[in-house]
């Protein structure tokens, strides 16, 4: 008897201990899932702040009160603003590069240059610089910026330029440097077009950088000549 007790009791306590156990795991699945939700809305709202007012510009208190979390929460995940502003360019980036990948995919094998360069020099995207390309936004303001941040921006304005010059023709290196040409001409055609206030010029701007863009693009590369 006093041994079918005890294999009860026994019983009872495994039980108990795998439930347990079980809502510890279910809590921790829970908390890292809400650690993943907070980190990305931390992420959003700095990378749109950032883009719409400047890094230097942009303060914690305006990110945590975007984002609807606390300063705590802002380090915890990122250790300072720095590292946020660092993350936030890459995020910001990456969403823009994927832009142009799906306009790539929607149209494979053809050239989808005309519409990319459309897009940019839109006043969809002039107006909305929140949303919008990350080096056009923060150009200006990133040569002010701590090392870690200028890395950051650096290493996606390169990858940027990779993938619009994979939407050019020509052997490798005419491909970089028309890429280059082109996407300085589209910045700098876009930062011009929201620094004016009147609309007309601005819309003037645009379309003169979009056809100036298509002519980078599509020149030959120059010759070497020696003396």
């Amino acid at each position: 008897m006093t041994l079918v007790i005890f294999d009860i009791l026994m019983t009872f306590v495994i039980i108990r201990v795998k439930s347990i156990a079980q809502k510890g795991d279910m809590r921790m699945r829970v908390s890292k899932e809400q650690a993943e939700h907070n980190h990305q809305q931390m992420l959003r709202a700095a990378a749109r702040l950032f883009r719409e007012h400047g890094i230097s510009a942009t303060g914690v208190d305006a990110i945590t009160q975007d984002a609807g979390l606390t300063h705590g929460s802002l380090y915890s995940q990122f250790g300072s603003k720095e590292a946020l502003a660092a993350e936030a360019i890459r995020y910001a980036a990456t969403r823009s590069k994927r832009v142009w990948e799906r306009a790539a995919q929607r149209k494979p094998g053809k050239n989808v240059l005309p519409e990319i360069v459309a897009a940019y020099l839109s006043r969809e995207h002039r107006d909305a610089p929140g949303n919008g390309c990350v080096v056009a936004a923060l150009g200006a303001d990133i040569a002010r910026q701590p090392r870690a941040v200028r890395n950051a921006f650096t290493t996606e304005a390169k990858k940027a330029l990779e993938s619009l010059g994979e939407q050019m023709p020509g052997d490798i290196a005419r491909r970089r440097e028309n890429a280059i040409a082109a996407f300085a001409c589209m910045v700098g055609g876009l930062i011009l077009a929201r620094a004016v206030n009147d609309e007309d010029f601005s819309e003037l701007i645009m379309k003169t950088a979009a056809r100036g863009t298509i002519e980078l693009a599509s020149r030959p590369r120059r010759r070497r000549t020696s003396n």
